[in-house]
């Protein structure tokens, strides 16, 4: 198992290189134990993607981070601060720091993409109609849809619902970016699309990237950092060599049924 050198530093002191630390994670449902003591550390900067089988709590996890569940046992910390002890008014400035883009894109469908793209401004913002309409055509182009703010969700295509998704995400000039399966129900072509815009958001914003992915095609494209979740546990952190190298039996099983070679 490939864990972090910093495993076992105190991750409630700020990291240059870590923005996100999760230590002893746990989590039940009905008596159901989801997450049974998540350890895992999100590199700053970088896109780190966490993958897993369906199940095995990703989804969870995910949420988690966000701040939108509490656990039973652990502690999250972002940028030193432990997000699971602070209440949902403190909550709400931390995640100011983040922005989400949802599998199927959740697009408000009686919306334009315009008034899509918006929505984070108008809700969280003090700027002008003006200031935020630049805005919005300005972050329209940063993701190749320069013309279609006029146009409503249905009468675009999957890849072109993600971007604008991405936009939406992105607009408030987030510190950190979640993506739920992004490329879920799309084609080839769009797949590497979406991975190029996910690659050049990070490289041009410097965000931290935190990808929730079952694709192994996408995962090794762009993933600096891959961690993979099994049963409730990660049980397996690296980079793509390393994680190609894996001597983890589930993890080399995972990679070898996902047409990986190792």
């Amino acid at each position: 198992m490939v864990l972090s050198r910093d495993r076992f530093d105190d991750p409630s002191e700020y990291s240059e290189k870590y923005q996100i630390r999760v230590r002893d994670l746990k989590k039940s449902f009905r008596g159901q134990m989801v997450l049974k003591g998540i350890n895992l550390d999100l590199e700053r900067g970088k896109i780190n993607i966490i993958i897993g089988g369906s199940g095995h709590g990703k989804s969870v996890t995910m949420k988690h981070l966000m701040g939108l569940m509490k656990p039973d046992e652990g502690h999250i910390f972002v940028d030193g601060v432990d997000i699971t002890a602070l209440s949902e008014y403190e909550l709400n400035s931390i995640r100011m720091k983040f922005g989400m883009v949802f599998q199927y894109a959740a697009l408000f469908d009686s919306m334009t993409v315009f008034e899509n793209v918006a929505f984070p401004l108008v809700e969280h913002s003090s700027l002008s109609k003006s200031e935020i309409a630049d805005k919005v055509y300005e972050t329209l182009k940063a993701v190749g849809l320069p013309d279609i703010g006029h146009k409503y969700p249905n009468e675009l295509s999957g890849g072109m619902r993600k971007r604008v998704g991405l936009a939406r995400a992105i607009i408030i000039n987030p510190e950190v970016i979640f993506y739920d399966e992004p490329t879920t129900g799309l084609d080839p072509v769009a797949t590497k699309h979406v991975d190029d815009m996910i690659a050049s958001i990070n490289s041009e914003l410097g965000v931290t990237s935190v990808v929730i992915s079952h694709d192994m095609a996408s995962t090794f494209r762009i993933a600096h950092r891959i961690a993979m979740l099994y049963q409730g546990r990660i049980i397996e952190v690296g980079t793509p060599e390393e994680f190609r190298n894996t001597t983890v039996p589930e993890a080399r099983e995972f990679l070898e049924v996902s047409g990986v070679s190792v």
